[in-house]
């Protein structure tokens, strides 16, 4: 653009610039096509205004790449956010990225030393296959941890980081011109069942992930000089699941005995709730409160008597044995007559009998 915003792209993994007649770097597609345009997968064109006109267009296939209008001065753009929040980059800034400053950022932190490579805030343009093969060509396991590499592995650390992304960027990662013994001509068989998974000279190629992210490694090359992150993690994680096993498990069945237990007596209660509701109402006397029977009431026994077997437990009187208990009595009341007209009260003496039966046969 000749004045701001000049847009800012992030090619992500498939983004790129196709140019109309004309052949770019990129993923070479597994079977041959016929030149169309515009190009598939295709974002949006540019045109310039000068003649002959050129054409290019922004491709990205799986959508990773992003595009950002940064309102700046073309020369500060490296000044400006994001691109500042970046670390410096092996191909443009080696006067920055020397050794003293690789060995001090890589003794500031303990992470594996592929995961601080990749990350862009430390070093920029360092991507998943550049850092295997610097990391290669340097000998270091991946999984090591960045803080307790030699002072020679640093060296050659640093000169491998240079090497790979200056020839890189020198063939326009044009991977034919790569040399014949890289890891990455040989890297890409994962899972293949005619992958050899060795390079030229017979080493054997292991895949690993480190950081989330798939890493090709030569294990009779990178060998473990120091504390590796992938063997301390394994092993923390087996004594982690050797004690949930003797912890959990008991606790586990404890939780289950009591989720029964407390299930049982919901039901319980639940039957003798129907229990109670199905019967039938039992009559109760007049001016009492009827009992009511607790769960947690224990039945009274039965106390024996001689010949007769007796309970503690009154039954309630029957309606016919209502009475009132404030009888009068005088001999001339013969008894009372109660609600229903049934006479209730004291029965009379032998002894009135015989008085009563005298004076009818007098009269």
């Amino acid at each position: 653009m000749s004045s701001p915003p000049h847009p800012l792209f992030h090619l992500g993994m498939t983004g790129w610039w196709k140019i109309r007649n004309e052949e770019t770097a990129y993923y070479k597609p597994t079977k041959p096509e016929e030149p169309v345009w515009p190009p598939k997968f295709w974002k949006f064109i540019l045109e310039t205004v000068e003649q002959p006109k050129t054409e290019a267009a922004f491709v990205d296939s799986r959508r990773f790449a992003r595009i950002r209008l940064v309102n700046c001065a073309a020369g500060d753009m490296r000044n400006t956010t994001p691109l500042k929040e970046n670390g410096p980059d092996p191909v443009i800034d080696k006067d920055i990225l020397t050794e003293e400053w690789l060995t001090e950022k890589l003794g500031s932190k303990r992470v594996p030393v592929k995961a601080l490579l990749l990350d862009q805030a430390n070093i920029s343009g360092i991507g998943n296959w550049v850092g295997d093969e610097l990391l290669y060509h340097a000998r270091i396991h991946p999984e090591q941890y960045s803080n307790t590499l030699s002072k020679a592995q640093i060296k050659q650390l640093h000169a491998s980081i240079h090497h790979v992304c200056g020839l890189a960027v020198s063939t326009l990662s044009d991977s034919s011109k790569y040399p014949e013994e890289w890891l990455f001509k040989h890297r890409w068989g994962k899972g293949k069942k005619d992958d050899p998974k060795k390079l030229p000279n017979g080493a054997s190629i292991k895949h690993i992930t480190v950081g989330g992210r798939t890493s090709a490694i030569v294990p009779s090359v990178q060998k473990k000089t120091g504390p590796v992150a992938g063997d301390l993690k394994g092993s923390e994680a087996e004594d982690e699941e050797a004690d949930g096993d003797e912890e959990i498990k008991p606790e586990s069945k404890l939780r289950r005995g009591k989720k029964s237990s407390a299930k049982n007596k919901e039901e319980e209660a639940d039957d003798e709730e129907e229990d109670a509701e199905a019967a039938p109402p039992v009559p109760t006397p007049k001016g009492k409160k009827p009992a009511v029977k607790r769960e947690d009431e224990e039945v009274k026994p039965t106390v024996i008597k001689g010949d007769h077997h007796e309970e503690e437990e009154e039954k309630p009187p029957s309606k016919k044995r209502k009475a009132n208990t404030n009888v009068e009595t005088n001999s001339e009341v013969k008894g009372q007559k109660g609600k229903k007209g049934k006479t209730v009260g004291k029965e009379p003496s032998n002894e009135r009998l015989r008085s009563a039966r005298v004076s009818r046969n007098g009269t």
